[in-house]
């Protein structure tokens, strides 16, 4: 996961940076410094990837366009 992807996973779920630090379990600073470029622990962008995937994100990877997200369809 890009730290793009990460910001863009969060708006379409509309959720803040608190509101993924405190689903993932690591902190908002790491939230914060992961989505700016800055260095994080690979376990925490693990956890983060994952909350975001069982909420519905579909990570897509670099294709010549850039990487971006979706979220998966809703079960009616």
């Amino acid at each position: 996961m890009k730290s793009v992807q990460c910001r863009m996973a969060r708006a379409a779920l509309n959720w803040s940076t608190q509101e993924l630090a405190t689903r993932a379990g690591v902190g908002v600073n790491t939230v914060n410094r992961f989505e700016t470029g800055q260095d994080a622990r690979m376990s925490s962008v693990e956890k983060m990837r994952a909350t975001l995937e069982s909420a519905g994100v579909i990570f897509i990877d670099q294709n010549g366009n850039g990487p971006g997200v979706r979220l998966r369809e809703r079960e009616q």
